[in-house]
């Protein structure tokens, strides 16, 4: 009887001095302290402020759980399982695969995206038709990552196989090195790749290493599971809502069709055709409260910065202002340039301007695009469009998925204006964000010659000008 006294005395001492769940914990603290990684593909500060489609994320976790946002940001995936188990982070929102490895330390939540896991070379050096040809070639990938623990696991079938494991540099910087020559080979998921390939067009895929590797959300293992059960709710109702599909678009959308040609010639087009038209870009992006480079990669999408470009519906110029637009904006030369250029600006924030208060940025920048090439009459359609399907009008995801409809009868026979070449609209946004995010890559070099960290487009608060009656 003694012994069965003591027993339960010290599993009730035990019960009452175990810590409260990591859930209690959090809401007690009034924090959640996340760490993340310094990408374009999980996080960046940009001029607005903290971004990044894992920002976006667990900034509305935060939110949601009715505490303050404490983030971490480290700079190589490396950095990451320490502060997890030292407790300085509640969770990690890294852009993380479940590594066997990584399993042994810490719990995963709910997968919110997948990755294919590429080998990438540069155009001309020999694309490898199997991992056996990798034997006796350069290859680099980040220490600690699931790039490493991958390579680990091809040596086992091919003992030839070497590589070296570099902890002070991110896929950015390998990527950088192989476009240079410097590196033969490296391996990059595909969201960061998507990003940068933009920026060195003569990178290529040469073999899918893994396809549909799942990221998630990790937590310090054996700390309960009341933070992650959590978070797996949070991520299942943004998936069923379609936020998480919003943020997705707002950061990855537009990289998903890449132009080789295209990029190349763009290249050449921004050092010998912009520089004699940059001045006004950037007058008239100060005159309408606009970015110059987005104003020029509106420009370049029209033109490719031809100022007597012509098309064969009658529209010319840089912008490519129609006859009515330029009689409207008391244009009366479209093919001189400042005047295209000042123009295009106007009628952009315009449309920026009638673009509902509901709509937030950036998905107001990117059908203000729209409407500039199609019209705002048949954003609006659009608008009506995803109503009728129980989307969301407010999100440039849904109403980029309603423009297509609009040249299909069903649709434009229901809506007020009628018939629109839908799909035209939706690659214009694209192409222009693929320009803008290049033109930001290559002018931040002039301001400290280092790459800008974060390549997606900022939110942009666009100035208010009066309705066009």
């Amino acid at each position: 009887m003694r012994l069965l006294f003591y027993a339960l005395t010290a599993a009730l001492v035990g019960t009452c001095s175990s810590p409260p769940p990591m859930l209690d914990q959090v809401l007690e603290l009034g924090e959640l302290r996340v760490v993340t990684r310094s990408t374009p593909a999980s996080y960046f500060v940009g001029p607005d402020g903290p971004a990044g489609p894992e920002y976006d994320l667990f900034s509305d976790f935060a939110e949601e759980l009715g505490v303050a946002l404490v983030t971490e940001t480290v700079d190589n995936v490396s950095e990451i399982l320490p502060l997890l188990m030292a407790g300085k982070a509640h969770m990690a929102a890294a852009g993380l695969s479940m590594t066997k490895s990584r399993l042994e330390f810490l719990s995963f939540g709910h997968p919110y995206n997948q990755v294919d896991m590429h080998l990438i070379y540069n155009l001309g050096t020999g694309r490898p038709r199997s991992v056996e040809d990798l034997v006796g070639r350069s290859i680099e990938v980040v220490a600690g990552s699931s790039h490493s623990e991958m390579m680990a696991s091809l040596a086992e079938a091919y003992p030839g196989l070497e590589w070296t494991e570099n902890a002070d540099v991110e896929v950015i910087d390998l990527l950088h090195k192989v476009a240079g020559g410097e590196l033969e080979f490296t391996i990059a998921d595909s969201t960061e790749f998507n990003i940068q390939r933009h920026f060195y067009p003569d990178l290529r895929v040469a073999l899918d290493l893994d396809v549909g590797d799942p990221i998630a959300w990790a937590f310090k293992k054996n700390e309960g599971d009341s933070l992650l059960m959590r978070a797996d709710e949070y991520l299942i109702n943004a998936g069923r809502s379609g936020y998480l599909a919003q943020v997705n678009d707002r950061y990855f959308g537009h990289t998903e069709k890449f132009d080789y040609v295209g990029t190349r010639a763009f290249l050449r087009h921004f050092d010998s055709r912009l520089p004699r038209y940059r001045a006004m870009f950037e007058d008239a992006g100060d005159q309408w409260g606009l970015d110059w480079r987005l104003l020029a990669a509106v420009g370049y999408q029209e033109s490719h910065w031809r100022s007597h470009a012509v098309s064969p519906t009658g529209v010319r110029g840089i912008m490519m202002l129609t006859l009515a637009t330029a009689e409207y904006l008391n244009i009366p030369d479209r093919m001189d340039p400042q005047s295209s250029i000042y123009g295009g600006a106007e009628f952009l924030a315009r449309q920026t301007e009638r673009i509902p208060d509901t709509v937030d940025e950036p998905d107001r920048t990117w059908m203000a695009l729209a409407a500039y090439n199609v019209g705002f009459n048949h954003i609006k359609d659009a608008m009506q469009i995803v109503e009728w399907q129980g989307g969301d009008p407010n999100t440039w995801v849904d109403v980029s998925k309603a423009l297509p409809l609009l040249a299909n009868q069903r649709w434009y026979s229901r809506v007020q204006y009628g018939y629109a070449r839908g799909w035209e609209p939706v690659l214009y946004v694209n192409n222009i964000r693929n320009y803008y995010n290049i033109i930001r890559w290559i002018t931040a070099n002039e301001n400290d010659g280092e790459a800008e960290p974060d390549v997606e487009p900022p939110d942009m608060e666009l100035v208010e000008v009066a309705s066009i009656q």
